[in-house]
């Protein structure tokens, strides 16, 4: 059986990834388009699948003449959110109208028909695959339904896979989000055939908008016990030496938009440093992270037991190197808690409620003093015991191994039955 899958940003590779090799596994083949930036070609996990048997990847640039695709990209640009809120917006907002859907349908056809033609014979059967395609998506909407309604056409089946997990078990996170309602930006997901989720909390997302028949349970493909296992031995070698710091922390940010107090964080941050052998590793956010205030921080900067983790240092590496970690309700952690490490959700330094929290009401910081006594106590009594196992458990089950713990060979079935379609 074949798949035409589509990543695009270091989220989809993370979480996808693994459903391709166990796709190939399988022994079906598939074809990986690379529509983000061109560097993501040299990720780790993409240069893993180019290894396979039965894959091919290329980025999109290479399918297209260079005007071909100078002009797909500007077109992208006059539609995705981020280009209206920059400060050329109202420009770009203009060109948008002149340049109108007619006039960009063409070349969306036209990129499409390349596509297709690239990844399927003639009449072949089999599925298009692309992750959460949202309204604020960096690839705009517009073109991606013009790719499903090309594949439907085809008797293509259309599929949209996890690009993360749910952290919160909140809705109000981002700043401007004032009003508990549906989130509209999860519609574009009624175009593909089946949504699959990991869990039921992120499922809430999506079934405003969809029949619940096209909402698929399935688990987490990144966190299940087979990829972890796989990943242990692609994972390139970690640049992080252990020192002799007695407690080594761990701190994930989020991206900028999600409502953050920073400046409690780095208060936070300084009282745990004035802790005696203590060790601390901020990682800003894979994707602006640039943008957080507390990255450009001096004060923070000159604490010698204070580290900024750069882009080398993959967040597998930096839980490794940690004794314990403090998370501002981020779904990466969920590594962590798979290995029984210590993950302090710090709900007190945004304006949401954590997934964790929610679960594993050990793990929540609710103020500055919790801080204090969690660092002291790891301190003093070690690392070894911290969660209430039953609440680990549970967590695992109804967050991460949904169904069961042979997660991918569901992610499998579901697309198997999908290019089977009439």
């Amino acid at each position: 059986m074949k798949a035409l899958f589509f990543l695009r940003h270091y989220n989809d590779i993370d979480h996808i990834v693994p459903v391709i090799s166990e796709w190939v596994h399988s022994g079906h083949h598939c074809d990986v388009v690379i529509i983000g930036k061109a560097g993501f070609i040299k990720d780790f996990r993409i240069e893993f699948l180019k290894k396979l048997d039965g894959v091919r990847v290329i980025h999109i640039r290479q399918l297209l003449s260079l005007m071909e695709f100078m002009r797909w990209r500007l077109q992208m640009l006059l539609l995705v959110r981020s280009s209206h809120h920059s400060f050329m917006g109202p420009l770009i907002k203009l060109l948008a109208e002149i340049y109108d859907s007619k006039r960009r349908g063409l070349i969306w056809h036209r990129t499409a028909r390349y596509l297709f033609e690239y990844g399927f014979k003639e009449g072949q059967q089999g599925v298009i695959v692309f992750d959460w395609i949202e309204r604020n998506s960096a690839i705009c909407v517009e073109w991606v339904e013009v790719v499903v309604a090309m594949a439907r056409t085809r008797g293509l089946g259309t599929v949209s896979l996890p690009h993360g997990d749910s952290p919160h078990a909140s809705q109000l996170i981002r700043h401007g989000e004032w009003r508990l309602q549906p989130d509209i930006s999860f519609s574009a997901a009624g175009m593909f055939d089946q949504v699959v989720v990991p869990n039921e909390l992120c499922s809430k997302r999506f079934r405003p908008f969809l029949d619940a028949r096209k909402i698929a349970i399935l688990g987490s493909p990144r966190y299940c016990d087979e990829w972890l296992a796989r990943l242990a031995l692609l994972l390139p070698p970690s640049p992080l030496v252990r020192s002799d710091s007695r407690l080594k922390i761990a701190i994930f940010l989020r991206k900028a938009n999600f409502t953050t107090f920073w400046e409690e964080v780095e208060e936070m941050v300084r009282m745990i440093a004035a802790f005696p052998g203590v060790e601390l590793m901020i990682k800003p956010h894979t994707r602006g992270g640039w943008k957080q205030s507390l990255t450009k921080s001096t004060v923070l900067r000159r604490l010698p037991n204070v580290t900024m983790a750069d882009d080398g240092i993959h967040s597998t590496h930096l839980m490794n190197w940690s004794d314990v970690i403090i998370d501002l309700a981020t779904s990466v952690v969920f590594e962590a808690v798979k290995a029984s490490k210590p993950v302090l959700a710090a709900d007190y330094l945004h304006a949401g409620r954590s997934a964790l929290a929610e679960f594993m009401p050990e793990t929540a910081l609710h103020c500055r003093d919790d801080v204090y006594e969690k660092i002291d106590y790891f301190l003093s009594h070690g690392c070894d015991v911290f969660y209430i196992e039953a609440h680990r458990q549970r967590f695992l089950r109804e967050m991460l191994d949904v169904g069961g713990t042979d997660v991918l060979p569901r992610y499998v079935s579901l697309l198997e039955m999908q290019t089977r379609k009439e």
